[in-house]
């Protein structure tokens, strides 16, 4: 399949043909608008392509999916634009996509920056976001208020209702959620997962952390090495698992940099 995506080109004309390709992946349940203050920053000196992964966005379904699957969708895409070498930013889900991609091929990965999240399989956290989003597929959604109102039963925090319900879509009278949901469920053992591997990407990976955030704890740093010898680390304060969105200036400077940055030190 080709993934929906959005290519913009670096806006100071002299780079068009010399900056670099990055792709720039989001997390489950997202799409490639929830990362585009990160776009907007880039693009100034880079090739920036963000990307709806399969079953999310305007991207097509299909009832599987693997890290292998997605790493290889984020691959032929690359060839359709006749990309060969690239970068990666990819968040939660998207940051997994990037270190697949990065053992899986790594010739033709340049660095990736993992945004809160490890190589390590995860234990269930989206029960009740999926128990609330199958209520709200099962009614006849008119106004997104409504869709709020059946979802608050589940999930408590307005803030992840926000973000959830960005994906509903008007289609003629009502609105629908535009990830394929039943997909999700059926795969979300892979989602969490990661499928062990024993090839290393021994470029520069840089993992940035939201310090409130349980996604990449300090028993995971040998695995994570394991992988990517030359990692380095970087926290956020004041953040968890949305890093990107509560404090993007942050964030965005912490990816800048090291995208400018020709000797980062290891963790």
């Amino acid at each position: 399949m080709i993934l929906n995506y959005q290519h913009k080109q670096p806006a100071l004309s002299e780079l068009k043909q010399s900056g670099e390709n990055i792709f720039i992946i989001h997390g489950l349940f997202g799409s490639f608008s929830n990362l585009f203050l990160l776009e907007n920053e880039l693009h100034d000196t880079h090739h920036t392509i963000s990307v709806d992964l399969r079953n999310h966005g305007s991207s097509p379904h299909d009832n599987s999916m693997t890290y292998h699957e997605m790493a290889n969708d984020i691959f032929r895409l690359a060839d359709h634009l006749n990309i060969e070498n690239f970068s990666i930013v990819g968040h939660s889900m998207g940051g997994k996509v990037a270190m697949a991609c990065a053992l899986l091929n790594p010739q033709r990965i340049n660095k990736i920056v993992v945004a809160d999240i490890a190589p390590v399989a995860y234990p269930e956290k989206h029960n009740d976001v999926f128990k609330g989003l199958t209520a709200v597929a099962k009614e006849q959604i008119t106004t997104r208020k409504a869709a709020d109102s059946i979802l608050s039963g589940y999930v408590k925090m307005p803030e992840v209702r926000q973000f959830l319900l960005k994906s509903l879509r008007k289609q003629g009278e009502y609105f629908k959620l535009q990830f394929n949901l039943s997909a999700l469920i059926a795969n979300y053992a892979s989602i969490r997962g990661w499928p062990e591997s024993d090839n290393i990407f021994n470029k520069k990976v840089l993992f940035i952390k939201g310090s409130d955030s349980d996604y990449i704890k300090p028993e995971y740093q040998s695995t994570i090495l394991r992988y990517f010898p030359n990692a380095q680390a970087k926290v956020i304060n004041g953040t968890g698992h949305w890093l990107h969105a509560e404090k993007p200036k942050t964030f965005n400077r912490l990816v800048k940099e090291f995208f400018k940055s020709t000797d980062n030190a290891a963790v």
